[in-house]
């Protein structure tokens, strides 16, 4: 027997081996893939600005990339992080624990963001951070676990989030701008200290550098006569400085920042020898394409014209830099988006359309109220969270009461209230195969949601009164695509319904190593 197991764990060690050698001497294998994710990316203003592209941007990747039209996100809600995560990861927030940019903590009680991590410290900033809510393997985890540690993996954002979890657990590292000092900043989790490139940048060209001199007005005279929303008339240009000490939270929602992404993306290249051997090495870029302050559209509209404008000229100064190091078919470039916009507090009732507010502590009152006529005075609500219901589990528990007889009740009792149009519950959630409510349930994470979700009818929010927070309830699909470029990517565009799980099996099949630990979604090719 002993000698059979030597015999099975010889073959184990080999068969790794093999498949390091096989990573690193395969021609098929791309050297460098670039996974680029635009927040909010939409596909209506992509292709309404087209006439003021470049030639090297966004025109040159659809007319050359392999260009998927029809592309949704296999969950709802979705957040900058949950999609962020589900990119990377292959799966939905259900197995990766990713359910948004925040979440409630149940021991606590309050708030914690998803990357949140106080055994981390922050190198230049205050901000602590590590993937290790992240409860699943990544595209770059996988691509490090095959060529045994050699491959390079670094993701790079403004956003901590998005910096973060697109880096997963086994990275180089993760770098994003600080909101408070402006400079590119990182965690322990990832580097005893920042690099020496790193360093460089934020003594040279870091926002911090040069915002007191910065001012944003439309990069092209052409955007001021060129408008895709329905207002008439030339509009004035804008011009916005930076000042204030929101100054640098501001920025990150400019179109600006984009070129801080791309300087930054270039010099990692350069630096960490990015792509110089046969193994191939991943970065993970994150770029904006929201408005700015997160205002609505249509106060914004110029600028949101314009960060189309700048973003499509960053794009395109990233593929030539990249190609001037590297050959095309030695480069591997995907584009998605993040599949959602800030949501508009539209007045509805101004135009007599079925609308209204659902007062959520109010109601939580009513039902707290309706409990205890059945089972006897007491808080049977612990605490709410945006459209979420907390449960006070020692209470059911000290009388006896099941969390599902608990749980049924307050189903029961909200589903009778003006502006709902469905109640879920955690145990519905956890158990249903119903595919009318698979979207919720791919959602909703069993270690950090609630056990009661609200969602309201369209047109209504959610108001939470003793904070004065709103949700806009709107279930309209955002169109984005998905766009694979150069390593002899074929031009094409597909129609074919697909969803952005998919993106992590098909660059696992691309440059030939296994899929995420938890991915079970088919490659789109």
């Amino acid at each position: 027997m002993t000698n059979r197991y030597i015999y099975i764990t010889l073959l184990a060690v080999l068969g790794f081996k093999a498949e390091v050698i096989a990573q690193e001497e395969s021609n098929g294998a791309p050297r460098l893939v670039v996974s680029i994710t635009i927040d909010q990316l939409r596909s209506d203003y992509l292709e309404a600005f087209a006439p003021l592209y470049a030639d090297k941007g966004f025109l040159r990747l659809m007319n050359e990339g392999k260009v998927y039209t029809n592309v949704s996100y296999p969950f709802i809600p979705i957040d900058r992080a949950s999609a962020t995560a589900a990119i990377t990861s292959g799966v939905t927030p259900y197995y990766n624990n990713i359910a948004g940019q925040r979440w409630l903590n149940r021991e606590t009680l309050r708030p914690i963001g998803c990357v949140d991590d106080a055994k981390y410290t922050g190198l230049n900033t205050g901000e602590t951070a590590s993937p290790n809510k992240l409860s699943t393997s990544t595209i770059g985890d996988e691509l490090k676990v095959c060529t045994g540690g050699k491959a390079i993996v670094y993701a790079i954002a403004p956003f901590r989030d998005a910096a973060v979890l697109s880096a997963g657990h086994a990275a180089n590292g993760a770098l994003w701008i600080d909101d408070n000092n402006g400079q590119w900043c990182s965690s322990r989790y990832f580097y005893n200290a920042l690099p020496a490139w790193a360093h460089a940048i934020n003594r040279l060209n870091a926002p911090a550098v040069r915002i007191s001199q910065t001012t944003w007005e439309p990069a092209s005279i052409l955007a001021s006569n060129f408008s895709y929303f329905m207002q008439t008339g030339e509009q004035e240009p804008f011009k916005h400085q930076f000042i204030g000490t929101q100054r640098f939270q501001k920025y990150k929602t400019s179109a600006l920042v984009n070129t801080d992404i791309t300087n930054m993306a270039l010099q990692c290249v350069a630096s960490t020898g990015m792509g110089n051997d046969k193994i191939t090495d991943l970065l993970c870029l994150t770029y904006y394409a929201g408005t700015y302050e997160h205002k609505a559209v249509t106060d914004c509209q110029l600028e949101m014209q314009d960060t189309y404008i700048r973003l499509d000229k960053e794009l395109g100064r990233l593929i030539d830099g990249l190609e001037e190091k590297l050959r095309r078919k030695d480069i591997l470039i995907v584009v998605t988006s993040t599949g959602y916009s800030d949501e508009e507090m539209t007045d509805y009732q101004a135009y007599k359309i079925p609308s209204g507010t659902f007062y959520m502590n109010r109601s939580v009152n009513l039902m707290n109220m309706y409990l205890g006529a059945t089972w006897g005075q007491g808080s049977y609500v612990e605490t709410v969270y945006k459209n979420q219901i907390f449960l006070n589990h020692k209470l059911l528990e000290q009388k006896k009461i099941s969390i599902s007889d608990a749980q049924n009740r307050g189903q029961e009792f909200l589903a009778m209230l003006s502006g709902v149009r469905n109640v879920y519950t955690s145990l519905q959630l956890l158990t249903s195969q119903n595919e009318m409510i698979q979207k919720v349930r791919n959602g909703f994470s069993p270690d950090n949601s609630g056990d009661i979700f609200i969602e309201t009818a369209p047109g209504w929010r959610i108001l939470h009164e003793d904070t004065q927070e709103s949700e806009f309830s709107k279930a309209s699909y955002t169109q984005f695509p998905i766009i694979f470029f150069g390593a002899g990517t074929s031009s094409e565009r597909v129609q074919l319904p697909v969803t952005v799980d998919q993106i992590a099996p098909t660059l696992a099949r691309c440059i030939r190593i296994r899929a995420p630990n938890a991915c079970s979604a088919k490659p789109l090719f």
